[in-house]
């Protein structure tokens, strides 16, 4: 199913994209679709919305999907996919990728909260024109073996 995009965002620097993301994002409260609370640390902003050789380089057409990260962790339809650990060459259940929108991607990396609650960080988002059919063949992700494996590396 071919979901309507959400607006672009069209700011003039790369201040005003910063100032949004934190009131959305660092301040604002979101959480995903399935009640996943997502936290935004303000060093994300970079990987996130940076391009280049060590990431060194703003890019404005990054930013403007800047409100497609909301949108895609809030849609109930999003595609779910367990996350690529390239240090480990494996997939592990505790990273969470997204896919509403085309080709754009959502990464969050979960944990728990006291008792078997899940809580995520938000890692990155950028298109995958070069590797959204691997993420689409990835394996899909699932809360409970998450969860399960999340309890047994902290020993609960």
């Amino acid at each position: 199913m071919v979901m309507a995009l959400p607006w672009l965002v069209h700011y003039v620097t790369e201040s005003e994209y910063r100032d949004h993301y934190k009131r959305i994002y660092s301040r604002g409260t979101i959480h995903a679709f399935d009640g996943i609370r997502i936290y935004f640390q303000s060093r994300r902003f970079e990987h996130a919305f940076y391009e280049g050789q060590g990431k060194n380089r703003f890019s404005p057409i990054r930013a403007q999907r800047i409100d497609w990260i909301k949108a895609t962790l809030e849609h109930p339809a999003a595609d779910l996919y367990q996350g690529w650990d390239k240090k480990n060459k494996v997939y592990v259940s505790h990273r969470r990728v997204s896919v509403v929108y085309e080709d754009f991607v959502v990464v969050v990396e979960l944990g728990l909260k006291s008792g078997s609650n899940l809580k995520g960080n938000f890692i990155t988002c950028y298109q995958a024109e070069n590797s959204i059919n691997k993420i689409r063949t990835s394996p899909i992700w699932n809360r409970n073996i998450c969860t399960a494996m999340l309890k047994g590396r902290n020993g609960r």
